[in-house]
């Protein structure tokens, strides 16, 4: 996917004048750097201090232990799976090789390679994937819990290759702040993690070619920031791992300099990211997930190194463990809202780890759960290591006394009913920033599961680069459970990470099980919603109403992989299978539309469901055609016990 002249003028216009001045700067560093590069001072005296407490590897619990270790073996044996792709090439990686293309990534300065262009690189989300070096922390975990030289050798031997593969400003790894990053953030864990191999100092302290490697990736984030409308979580990571850098490898002239700024940043970029409420502005869960697993990293880094860190710091990442607690379904799920890219701080764990419960987990050794808080009854490793490092601090905000619901600043709101029934309902804003860049089409969309399983489901992401088609699929209106008007997207699409118009939604009311909000996204009539959850007949009723001249319209329900339908009339019996249990619903349609399902289709793309970046499985969508007439309304009702 290559940006055209267009792409790059609708992407100016979203910028602000301290922006471009920023940009304008930036490319005549990268040019300077080109012709000049900057130079690793030498430093005598290295040592690495930022060891675990003793007794913290003995505090992991045994079987998520085991889950790591059968990890690391099959890493130790070449097998590993980057967004859906199969690989069993990792015990001697090609670094710039992308297997689901099978094309290899062109050499050279690092800002010419066209990044975005999947004939000329390949898919860059599988080359940059293994390049996070968050494999080799899970080998170098292994290695800390069973002191087995093995996996220190592996990660040396790997660490040592990507070194020299990919020297200063050369190739696609040096091209993007969040790669850079969490590579450092990585970097710190295999660091401490090895503390206790005899090679340690020598791959890392020791060894002239890691300090390079350090001095320049922190040289690189320090001087190409994410800035103005792309400071979303690309900065969150960029600054997390410059600080955590800075505080575990203080060994250069720039290193307080660089632990300063980073932190500065960090507290301003975490509070920006944030709303009041807790929950992460860009409105996708996933970077929710990431923003937070990367400031509770780097709160343990400043902590062990002895920095003080802003109040305001601790606060943000609690409010947002908070609202993590409050959204969750009874099986510890989030909502399926916005962008997902399977992204994350820091990987310690092996499969069949639940993400959500493990930070939960870590909110509660951080921070101490509340009352309301769901049961965790998981295990990870990942939390007893940084509970070790993070000094407990008694929280300067009252929190919240019961579980809340509605998000007001957020736009979202959580339905509960018996049965397990979970509703999401969203009126927020379009997305963060001027660009949104991880926003979806979806204001008003209602996301509806049963006992953690998906029946009115949102169908993911996807993908991001290279396959145009199936991005804007995933991000469209007809992608999620809402109303199209005439065949359009709400908001106005510019590029694969670009809004040019946002539709601006409100709440108009949020009581009990009750709900409604409306939006402006289809220039001169206004779609309203209201959701009521009756808990005594276990129903959803959801009314859609139009406000404006006569429009086609195209109401969507997209069902998870799990559900059968089967659709007569305006009619749907949805059938699923939970813990061996028959579980079923009906789902009454509006008679004024004209429905059909499809499944699996193609061209265009329509009836599929994305559990993670990457993969995508057919499912089930209705689809009711029809008009609207300004009067009455679309009235959908689902029953549990049909």
């Amino acid at each position: 996917m290559t940006m055209s002249v267009g792409w790059y003028l609708r992407r100016l216009s979203r910028m602000g004048p301290q922006e471009v001045a920023g940009r304008v700067a930036d490319t005549v560093r990268r040019r300077r750097w080109r012709a000049t590069p900057p130079d690793c001072p030498n430093v005598t005296g290295a040592r690495f201090t930022a060891v675990l407490p003793a007794g913290t590897i003995a505090a992991v619990p045994p079987d998520a232990a085991k889950r790591l270790v059968a990890e690391a073996d099959l890493l130790m044996d070449g097998h590993a799976e980057f967004f859906g792709v199969v690989r069993d090439d990792l015990a001697d990686p090609d670094w710039w090789f992308d297997p689901k293309t099978g094309r290899r990534a062109p050499e050279g300065y690092a800002f010419d390679v066209p990044y975005r262009s999947e004939d000329a690189v390949g898919d860059i989300k599988q080359i940059w994937e293994p390049s996070r070096h968050q494999y080799l922390t899970q080998l170098a975990a292994a290695y800390a819990l069973t002191g087995d030289e093995r996996y220190a050798e592996r990660v040396a031997e790997h660490l040592r290759s990507w070194w020299e593969a990919n020297p200063p400003l050369r190739g696609v790894h040096w091209l993007s702040g969040i790669e850079l990053g969490i590579r450092l953030m990585s970097w710190v864990w295999v660091r401490r993690l090895l503390d206790g191999w005899p090679g340690a100092a020598g791959l890392f302290e020791d060894n002239p070619v890691a300090r390079n490697q350090i001095w320049h990736h922190q040289r690189w984030l320090a001087a190409f920031p994410s800035r103005g409308s792309s400071a979303n979580n690309h900065v969150i990571a960029e600054d997390a791992g410059q600080l955590a850098a800075a505080c575990a490898f203080d060994w250069f002239p720039e290193s307080a300099r660089w632990r300063t700024g980073a932190l500065r940043s960090l507290e301003r970029q975490l509070r920006a990211n944030t709303y009041l409420s807790g929950l992460n502005r860009e409105l996708a869960t996933e970077y929710h997930g990431l923003v937070l697993e990367l400031g509770l990293a780097a709160l343990a880094e400043a902590d062990a190194a002895g920095v003080q860190v802003p109040a305001t710091v601790r606060l943000v990442l609690l409010r947002m463990t908070d609202a993590l607690a409050a959204v969750v379904d009874n099986r510890l799920r989030p909502p399926r809202q916005g962008d997902a890219d399977d992204g994350h701080g820091l990987i310690v764990d092996g499969a069949g780890t639940d993400r959500w419960a493990s930070l939960l987990a870590t909110g509660d050794a951080v921070f101490g759960r509340l009352d309301w808080w769901p049961t965790v009854t998981g295990t990870d490793v990942r939390t007893p290591l940084l509970a070790a490092l993070v000094k407990p601090a008694e929280p300067s905000v009252t929190r919240p006394a019961s579980r809340p619901t509605h998000f007001a600043d957020a736009g979202m709101t959580i339905l509960r009913g018996p049965e397990e029934i979970w509703v999401r309902c969203d009126g927020g804003p379009h997305g963060f920033l001027s660009i949104a860049a991880h926003a979806h089409a979806d204001a008003l969309s209602v996301e509806v599961r049963h006992d953690g399983v998906d029946v009115l489901a949102d169908p993911g992401t996807y993908c991001y680069h290279g396959q145009p088609e199936w991005r804007q699929y995933f991000r469209s209106t007809l992608g999620h459970n809402t109303l199209q008007l005439d065949g359009a997207d709400q908001s106005v699409s510019g590029g694969p990470f670009l809004w040019t118009r946002h539709a601006q939604s409100r709440v108009l009311s949020a009581e009990g099980a009750r709900w409604s909000a409306e939006h402006d996204g289809y220039q001169g009539s206004v779609h309203r919603r209201q959701v009521e959850l009756t808990a005594d007949e276990q129903e959803l009723r959801i009314v859609d109403e139009v406000k404006g001249p006569p429009r086609e319209a195209r109401l969507a329900f997209h069902l998870g992989p799990a559900i059968t339908a089967e659709l007569a009339g305006n009619q749907a019996r949805l059938t699923w299978t939970r813990d061996g249990e028959d579980r079923s619903a009906v789902l009454d349609l509006p008679a004024q539309l004209s429905w059909q399902a499809h499944r699996g289709e193609t061209e265009p793309p329509l009836g599929w469901y994305s559990e993670g970046f990457g993969r995508k499985e057919p499912a089930t969508t209705l689809i009711g055609t029809g008009t609207t007439d300004g009067t009455e309304g679309f009235t959908t009702v689902l029953r549990f016990r049909g």
